[in-house]
């Protein structure tokens, strides 16, 4: 938020989509119900964002039971695949404003015998994570009113707090800013450096499978390490195509704070961040840049710097907006980072079906801020292998991103999904 206040003049949205393809036409009433089911013990997609005090912290905040009413479903038909995909661009773009309107939204495209169940929130509100667990706390709920059972798994709606001492988070969370600012000594470059005009927010979308020949251990390339590498290669030929300054690379990568294997909590960011540096010239070999990664990560989970990211965050939460944009480290364009890279892992595999249609695929599109102006992010769905290019408009061209996404899909050993 602290990130995104810098461009409150621009309307820069800070929206997250999750896209889930089905095979046929999807009931919107259906859907209607199971969020006005859902509202009796999850208020929070009506909630608005509050701080109770100028120094106290953001959170959600919701009204009488008896006044709220659930996020509303928009329909829309499209008559082709670029009409669809200017119907989601313009969803991202729509940008929510907590503190006057709900953080949540919904849509549903059709358009050619398939439909496109579309959730929206305000990044704040929950993480990828977390709007997977609402889904399936939706589909839950619209079993059980079809008169099916729901799942033997019940996402939590918030997670407890940290439990260690005030002293201990604190000592974590200094760590983890001066760890920060020595990281960005050398302030980093981005695709948005030297834009002082932004468009809109842009993304794209490719499925794949697995092609006949991997590069190297198949295992491997399902680390986010061998594909923040990859991306970091894509990345390097655009640096060199742009004239950009051979500085080196700054990207977080998103730690999931839930316990492995279980669903955890829904509501909130139930993220930490590891701040992985490389220079564009390492990006040549990409097997020994995978295995520096893993070293560069195990490092910070021994010294505990995901710890003290997820404690630094908390307590950015208690300062004002300006407060915080002050706090971050930053270069004197604005950067933070080169770029963003993520991978959201498997989509719930038990999620076959939502409202009756059968899932055909199902990926994440975040927005991304200005500077750095791009993000490549990868998430699966059963077989499909998603890759989610996401921009602000200025930033980049169509042909650098299928540029990019080339070198990325080489990268992987991937084939387009038939």
């Amino acid at each position: 938020m602290a990130m995104h206040h810098h461009y409150a003049e621009t309307k820069v949205s800070n929206n997250t989509l999750l896209v889930i393809e089905c095979d046929g036409p999807v009931d919107a009433a259906r859907v209607g119900r199971a969020l006005g089911r859902l509202m009796e013990s999850c208020p929070w997609p009506a909630s608005r964002l509050r701080r109770g005090f100028p120094w106290g912290g953001l959170h959600w905040v919701v009204g009488a039971r008896a006044g709220l009413e659930p996020p509303p479903v928009r329909q829309v038909t499209v008559t082709s695949a670029a009409a669809l995909h200017d119907e989601l661009e313009a969803e991202l773009n729509r940008a929510i404003d907590p503190w006057r309107e709900a953080p949540f939204r919904c849509l549903i495209l059709d358009g050619g015998g398939r439909a496109f169940l579309v959730l929206t929130w305000f990044h704040a509100l929950m993480d990828p994570r977390g709007g997977q667990n609402l889904l399936r706390r939706l589909v839950d709920l619209d079993r059980e009113g079809e008169g099916g059972s729901p799942s033997d798994v019940t996402p939590a709606l918030a997670a407890a707090g940290d439990q260690r001492s005030l002293r201990e988070r604190a000592r974590l969370g200094r760590r983890s800013l001066d760890h920060l600012r020595a990281l960005t000594e050398v302030p980093p470059v981005s695709p948005g450096t030297s834009l002082t005009a932004f468009g809109k927010a842009r993304f794209w979308q490719g499925a794949f499978v697995a092609g006949d020949t991997l590069p190297g251990d198949t295992r491997a390339t399902r680390d986010i390490c061998w594909r923040l590498a990859v991306a970091g290669r894509a990345m390097s030929v655009f640096w060199e195509k742009r004239g950009l300054p051979d500085v080196p690379f700054l990207v977080p990568i998103s730690v999931d704070l839930r316990p492995k294997g279980e669903a955890g909590a829904t509501i909130g960011n139930w993220l930490a961040f590891h701040f992985a540096r490389f220079a564009p010239s390492e990006t040549a070999d990409v097997a020994g840049l995978a295995r520096s990664l893993r070293l560069q990560m195990a490092d910070a989970v021994r010294d505990g710097r995901i710890d003290g990211s997820a404690a630094g965050m908390e307590f950015l939460r208690y300062r004002p907006l300006w407060m915080m944009a002050r706090a971050l480290p930053r270069g004197p364009s604005g950067e933070t980072f080169s770029f963003n890279c993520a991978d959201t892992g498997d989509f719930l595999p038990e999620i076959t079906s939502v409202f009756g249609r059968r899932v055909v695929n199902a990926y994440h599109a975040p927005a991304v801020l200005p500077r750095p102006g791009i993000g490549v992010f990868f998430n699966r769905c059963a077989a499909r292998n998603d890759l989610v290019i996401s921009w602000v408009e200025g930033t980049m061209s169509e042909d650098d991103v299928a540029h990019v996404a080339e070198i990325v899909r080489e990268g992987m050993g991937w084939v387009e999904a038939p």
